[in-house]
């Protein structure tokens, strides 16, 4: 079983501003691109999306994620990200400032 994380959640887009990238991750949360950008059009209203794998999330290695239709079908695909191995820890941490109370405690 994953650990789970604090407040985390992950955005999925195809592609980010990088300012309002750089806020999702001081937010705690996970701005994710799609590695294959023809993903995007098989996600529908009612599907909901698995994430995988965050207790290994590194720079530069891809993220795997399931997409779970309502009749049963699944569909697995992978994500980008950019996170820095500080900014993995704010998103462990619940988000950047978590980690600067946590230093200051």
């Amino acid at each position: 079983m994953e650990p789970r994380f604090r407040n985390g959640k992950a955005i999925f887009a195809r592609s980010f501003a990088r300012i309002h990238e750089t806020n999702a991750k001081k937010q705690g949360l996970l701005p994710l691109t799609f590695a294959d950008p023809a993903t995007y059009d098989q996600i529908g209203e009612d599907d909901r999306i698995s994430v995988h794998g965050l207790a290994a999330l590194a720079p530069d290695t891809l993220v795997r994620c399931t997409i779970h239709k309502p009749d049963g079908a699944t569909i697995d695909f992978e994500c980008t990200h950019t996170f820095s191995p500080e900014q993995i820890e704010w998103f462990k941490a619940g988000s950047a400032l978590n980690i600067i109370r946590a230093r200051r405690g």
